[in-house]
């Protein structure tokens, strides 16, 4: 049985509980629902939850533990040097899941029949072949021990599913008969219910938590490793960025740091002024029709895909800044530049940075300006000595959080300055960014366990750390200067 159709059936025990247990409050009330303790449809929440609860936990429970001893058990099946090969093992166990799936799927279309499957040898049938009339592309020969392991693989996931099908409809339907069973006038039901929600809420911030440090230790774990293999000084401070696979790679950080840095920078020149510019017109000069259709205009910029963004930057402004500036000027004759990266992230930013500056003018009291007005203020003088004022904390906590969004940008930088690790001042050069080399380090078939592939993390845990210390600068400052009205 699949898991949408399992599924399925817990959402309609579900329904039927909500169904089964309002009734039989009402019933055992007497039709009277001043008679019980919580409102009839908690006692229908009550007897929905306790079907579907055991039910969920017990199928999620199963999903994440099966593969493991399934895979653990066929493990059994390979050559005594695989198992030996920590490595090796899993680059045969992931053959193994993908000629399971192949044949799994040549059997559902019809190509193959249960005792074909069965009398396959690998050996004397090209198993690719076959799964190849079906549309399965299998990447490599199949070993009779990867084979018999495979057909393992389908009857134990079979078997599985069928046990884990029983398992989960056994536990909802105890569920639901234990809800009937407790269903009475004097249960405290909407408690219960409440309870659930609460533990409900509580998962989902947990899930968040838990995420995030799922993520720093799976950063830092790699980022040790890396350390383990290359000098930490040399990588902080190192000036050449020049990996090689095979050996001898300068791996130093600072012309990737500086590259992120430079184009931040212009990002912000670009996206700051014309963003805070914009926030000042909507909040204090447009009416309200033209602010109804103004302000949607610069929101859509937000809704753009960053790889549009980066043809723009390849095709339009990369080419524009070379041939207006950087060609007659002499400092280039590359599309490809810190500017044209810098100035298209900056235009991306322009909503983000817009939105939020909008709202926190717009938070500040009328009273205020009133006030400017009432001494004789002109508008331009209250929105520069009064307004602004009150709103900077807020918008410089716009400004963090726009940079800290620049600098994770990778698309743009991809296709608008480039690759090239260097240190320039030149901001008609190609250089690139920490995000760009993560990707690049990653991509391809390369030794997961090198420096040159490890350097990712280091990255990626150098990068986290900038954008976690900006936006701690930015909430900082809300709070300490934010202006407390009533």
């Amino acid at each position: 049985m699949t898991v949408l159709l399992l599924l399925t059936l817990l959402l309609v025990l579900a329904a039927a509980g909500f169904v089964l247990g309002r009734q039989r409050a009402l019933a055992m009330a007497g039709g009277d629902p001043k008679k019980l303790h919580s409102l009839p449809r908690f006692y229908g929440w009550h007897a929905a939850l306790m079907a579907l609860v055991p039910g969920f936990v017990a199928l999620i429970a199963l999903l994440v533990i099966q593969p493991v001893l399934i895979e653990r058990n066929l493990a059994a099946h390979l050559p005594q040097a695989l198992q030996d090969d920590p490595a090796a093992r899993q680059l045969a166990l992931a053959d193994v899941r993908r000629v399971a799936a192949g044949l799994e799927t040549a059997v559902s279309r019809g190509a193959l029949t249960e005792t074909e499957v069965a009398a396959l040898d690998a050996t004397a049938t090209d198993v690719r072949a076959t799964l190849g009339q079906v549309g399965v592309a299998l990447g490599s020969a199949v070993s009779p021990e990867v084979l018999e392991a495979a057909r393992d693989h389908r009857a134990l996931t079979a078997k599985a599913s069928v046990w884990r099908a029983v398992l989960v409809i056994t536990l909802a339907a105890l569920g639901l008969g234990l809800a009937l069973k407790q269903t009475a006038p004097d249960l405290w039901a909407r408690n219960r219910v409440e309870r659930v929600v609460l533990a409900v809420l509580m998962l989902a911030s947990l899930v968040a938590i838990l995420t995030t440090l799922g993520i720093i230790w799976s950063m830092l774990s790699e980022s040790v490793n890396f350390f383990s293999q290359y000098p930490m000084a040399d990588f902080f401070f190192g000036l050449t960025w020049n990996p090689k696979f095979g050996g001898g790679s300068e791996l130093g950080f600072i012309p990737l740091f500086w590259g992120t840095i430079y184009i931040t920078v212009i990002a912000l020149l670009v996206a700051v002024p014309f963003g805070l510019f914009a926030a000042i017109y909507l909040a204090e000069y447009a009416d309200a029709k033209v602010r109804a259709w103004v302000k949607p205009m610069i929101e859509v910029i937000a809704g753009i895909p960053t790889v549009v963004y980066g043809l723009f930057a390849l095709i339009t402004v990369g080419p524009f800044l070379r041939d207006v500036f950087a060609q007659p000027l002499g400092l280039g004759s590359s599309g490809s530049s810190v500017m044209t990266a810098g100035i298209v992230i900056g235009i991306l930013n322009i909503p983000f940075i817009s939105s939020l500056s909008d709202d926190i003018i717009n938070s500040v009291p009328q009273s205020l300006r009133d006030g400017s007005f009432g001494i004789g203020a002109t508008r331009s003088e209250t929105i520069r000595q009064v307004v602004l004022p009150a709103a900077l904390p807020g918008i410089t906590g716009a400004v963090l959080m726009a940079a800290s969004r620049a600098i994770g940008e990778t698309m743009i930088v991809v296709m608008g300055a480039g690759a090239a690790a260097k240190l320039s001042l030149n901001p008609f050069e190609a250089m690139t960014t920490m995000t760009v080399k993560i990707v690049g380090q990653l991509t391809g078939d390369t030794d997961f366990n090198s420096p040159e592939t490890l350097v990712a993390f280091a990255l990626g845990m150098t990068l986290f750390v900038i954008t976690l210390c900006l936006n701690v600068l930015a909430v900082w400052i809300v709070r300490k200067y934010r202006e407390q009205y009533e």
